[in-house]
């Protein structure tokens, strides 16, 4: 990957949230990301996947500063947006936005659709209100949705209409880096189809780049490029699409392939079932966090915590064990 290709770059990143007693005294840490390292190309969709609790969303949102970083690097086009200030960033983040995973909380009910595509408009640039409602219309045409939809309120239309304006918001500001979370949970399967459609559609006609939140790996396989898996605040396993669905090399990322439902047909791995709670992010054990549930592990496994090896074509794994 050249540096040119690298619109948004990762390194080393945590967020630790402090664990308070019922005096209020900090007693330990909750490591919801723990040394994360990533690059996404220009225009590529990265899936990021795992089970609940797993850091995903802290992922998304520690990314656009909605949580900020404990440490590490947030290299977004050049410029490091880890630890500005909101006010020093907001140039920046106005072109990376995060799309929540329920649309109709982040829409005010008190507004009409059109207040609520306004509004990005008013808080980060200086445009005329002419050409903010020609902006709003011209968006709201791109997902798909009428203009007689704009003196609406949120609670009169479906949730995919909500997602499709939440999509026409995030679009109003013209974003490079799109984070979408759990996109099409929660909505019916004909529904999700349409607004997969849309989201490649946006992309193409945008020129956007995704970093696409989910636990449905389907949905995963179908639409994303490449995969990152994480484990307890780490990515586990990380490679282009075809790889790590057809050759998983992580026993955790092998674990969730076996979970995939088949009909009529044979899955990549049939030997191997993830078993038992994860640890609590407040007590990790030693070594590997997953070897308290991999019937491969090793006694290496709880001396030493694997790092990210590079050993395959367009893949990554953080195992001792892996061949």
């Amino acid at each position: 990957m050249s540096a040119g290709d690298v619109i948004l770059e990762v390194a080393g990143l945590r967020k630790y949230f402090p664990v308070r007693n019922v005096w209020k005294r900090r007693v330990g840490w909750l490591r919801a990301l723990d040394d994360v390292s990533f690059s996404v190309r220009r225009g590529e969709i990265l899936g990021i996947v795992g089970e609940s609790g797993c850091g995903k969303s802290t992922l998304g949102k520690t990314l656009m500063g909605i949580h900020t970083a404990t440490a590490g690097r947030v290299v977004f086009e050049g410029h490091d947006i880890a630890r500005l200030k909101p006010h020093q960033s907001r140039r920046f983040r106005e072109h990376l936005q995060y799309c929540y995973q329920d649309p109709g909380a982040s829409l005010d009910p008190r507004w009409t659709i059109r207040g609520s595509l306004h509004e990005p408009l008013i808080v980060h640039t200086d445009l005329p209100r002419p050409e903010r409602e020609a902006r709003v219309r011209e968006m709201l045409r791109a997902v798909g949705l009428p203009e007689t939809h704009l003196d609406l309120y949120p609670h009169e239309i479906s949730g995919g209409q909500q997602r499709r304006v939440g999509l026409a918001r995030i679009l109003t500001l013209k974003p490079s880096v799109v984070i979408l979370d759990e996109p099409t949970s929660g909505l019916d399967v004909s529904v999700q189809a349409t607004i997969l459609q849309l989201l490649l559609s946006l992309q193409r006609q945008f020129g956007l780049t995704y970093l696409f939140i989910s636990h449905d790996l389907s949905v995963v396989r179908l639409i994303c490029d490449r995969v990152a898996v994480m484990y307890l605040g780490r990515i586990v396993e990380i490679g282009s699409t075809g790889a790590v669905f057809t050759t998983p090399r992580h026993p955790y990322t092998q674990s969730l392939l076996a979970a995939i439902p088949v009909i009529g047909g044979r899955r990549v791995t049939e030997t191997f079932a993830l078993e038992g709670e994860p640890p609590s992010p407040t007590n990790l054990p030693s070594g590997c966090r997953f070897r308290t549930r991999c019937p491969k592990a090793q006694p290496l496994c709880a001396q030493r915590d694997p790092p990210l090896r590079a050993d395959w074509p367009d893949q990554q794994a953080a195992c001792h064990l892996a061949d």
